[in-house]
């Protein structure tokens, strides 16, 4: 992980003419609580949840987050009879684990398009410990999958079906403590901003698994939870 990301790290250290140094941290509830003690100057996280955490409890300052942005998609097999979201009312879903930022975020677009899954063992709404299990065979017969996972390159790939795609939100956020003053997170800013004409932007974003960075989703990973959480 520090190779990984230690390119970005010097990047953002050359910015703000300070060393940068990357902590990897393994557990959601050490990011959370290093977030609420301000352990970290900056943070980049996914899921996009913790980031915007960050905002709304713990003080910290949105910077950027990575593009494209993030989606749920809405899938069904190639084989499939449903050819729009109204018609998978009533069937057979699965989604990730119900803690799951992806099952809030693709239930959150679905209370928005007027459908609402009914969790009842009637309607075999399915929870998978991970983003592995689509909806194939007679397991189920609608699934919600992260746009930026393996699983939904793969599944557009094979010439699967994306029913319907979500709204966009920001995708892997980095966010900056409130000590970092707003000059030097300006000045991050425009270091991302123009990261690939820089020598080393490439191969940066190349070790990150990231398109490009997009500075402009301030209001919209500080509505994030709001969205998520409203009934």
């Amino acid at each position: 992980m520090v190779a990984k990301y230690g390119g970005l790290a010097n990047l953002i250290g050359d910015s703000i003419k300070r060393r940068v140094v990357v902590v990897f941290v393994r557990e959601f509830s050490a990011l959370e609580e290093g977030m609420k003690t301000g352990r970290f100057d900056f943070v980049m996280a996914r899921p996009s949840d913790y980031p915007a955490r960050g905002l709304r409890n713990y003080g910290y300052n949105y910077v950027a987050h990575a593009k494209p942005d993030g989606q749920c998609l809405i899938v069904v097999p190639k084989t499939s009879t449903i050819k729009t979201l109204a018609e998978a009312k009533g069937k057979r879903w699965v989604f990730p684990e119900k803690a799951a930022y992806m099952s809030k975020f693709c239930t959150a677009e679905l209370r928005d398009q007027g459908h609402r899954p009914r969790e009842r063992e009637s309607d075999l709404r399915a929870r998978t410990g991970h983003h592995r299990t689509v909806p194939e065979g007679s397991f189920a017969d609608v699934g919600g999958v992260a746009s930026y996972s393996g699983l939904a390159r793969d599944w557009q790939k094979a010439g699967h079906t994306v029913l319907h795609r979500s709204v966009v939100q920001p995708y892997f956020p980095l966010i900056a403590a409130r000590r970092i003053e707003p000059k030097q997170v300006e000045a991050v800013q425009k270091q991302l901003l123009t990261i690939e004409d820089n020598p080393m932007g490439a191969d940066v974003l190349k070790s990150v698994g990231i398109a490009g960075f997009d500075t402009s989703g301030r209001q919209k990973l500080g509505d994030l939870l709001a969205w998520i959480e409203k009934k």
